[in-house]
């Protein structure tokens, strides 16, 4: 009888992304806010891309994952930072059953990609710590376009299953998702539908997919530090940890964060602490790797510096010959 019930009832042809409807008054706030972090994250990433293409001491297996890792945050926000703009500033936040689902399967396949692109990269430093006269060898260019070719195809794969059972429920209650952009646990809690064993699914894929990579990081960072802890100069220590230091910050806020959230957080008394964390992995982490490699890294710092000067003498040449002309 209840199951006839809810199979009677309209079913829901578009969601509200609720966002941070219950502040109002910082509506223009939020928008200025998220519209210079969004160009701030395309600018560096795409910064960050260019410098290494263009720059031949840059071409190394270190910065080819970099590279990837770039090219992976600017998709990555531009899944979810374009649609909240648009809710803030036209006020319009509704999105259709079709366009969350996209939006969760980029969001959730990039976010797996990056799991395994952090992996590699963890591997490409023991591998360069650890193992360095084994180091170009095995870190060949054949090999590294293996790595970062798996780590985008595990990253479509993962979703496509979890999407493939998300659409089979029937959506025909509440249609307000209290998140800034289409979060699978959220979604299911407004299905009609028995979620039971999609939420099992969602844990096993969660853990086949990005326990693996999680694991490899962990294991390469012990592998690092005790490596790093004999090294008997204390020259010797900070140079070697300086190479890793930039990879391992950025992995510490990625996956701290995303512990917290899909470990700690599952009341709906912390739902706001929810979002304010969710966007330090979808939203910070994406703005502050161009600042943390860039800072931080000798080699980047030196190409920027050489493509600023190189850009300063093509205008000073352009100048002169202008003036001859004149």
């Amino acid at each position: 009888m209840e199951d006839r019930d809810w199979r009677n009832q309209t079913a829901t042809t578009e969601f509200i992304i609720l966002g941070f409807g219950d502040l109002p008054d910082l509506k223009i706030l939020l928008f200025l806010m998220f519209q210079v972090i969004y160009m701030a994250t395309v600018a560096g990433n795409t910064l960050i891309v260019v410098l290494i293409v263009a720059d031949q001491h840059l071409h190394t297996p270190m910065y080819f994952f970099l590279g990837n890792l770039s090219c992976l945050e600017t998709c990555y926000t531009s899944t979810i930072l374009p649609r909240l703009l648009a809710s803030l500033l036209t006020g319009d936040k509704t999105i259709s059953v079709s366009g969350c689902f996209t939006q969760l399967y980029f969001c959730g396949s990039l976010a797996c990609t990056e799991c395994y692109l952090l992996a590699a990269m963890s591997y490409d430093r023991y591998l360069a710590i650890c193992k360095p006269l084994h180091y170009s060898t095995l870190m060949n260019s054949r090999f590294c376009l293996q790595l970062a070719a798996g780590s985008w195809l595990n990253g479509c794969l993962a979703l496509i299953i979890l999407i493939s059972f998300l659409s089979q429920l029937l959506f025909c209650g509440p249609n307000e998702i209290d998140h800034f952009y289409c979060d699978p646990i959220p979604l299911m809690e407004l299905s009609c539908s028995d979620t039971h064993q999609v939420i099992v699914l969602d844990f096993i894929i969660v853990s086949v997919f990005t326990g693996p990579p999680f694991l490899l990081t962990l294991t390469s960072y012990v592998c690092i530090i005790a490596t790093i802890l004999r090294i008997p100069s204390t020259i010797g220590r900070q140079k070697a940890f300086s190479t890793c230091s930039s990879h391992l910050i950025v992995v510490t806020i990625f996956y701290g964060t995303i512990m917290i959230v899909y470990m700690l957080l599952k009341r709906d008394t912390l739902r706001d602490l929810n979002k304010v964390l969710s966007l330090c992995y979808t939203v910070l982490t994406p703005l502050v790797n161009p600042l943390i490699y860039s800072l931080r890294n000798r080699e980047v710092k030196e190409a920027l510096s050489k493509a600023v000067s190189k850009c300063g003498f093509h205008k000073n040449v352009q100048r002169l010959q202008d003036n001859n002309l004149a």
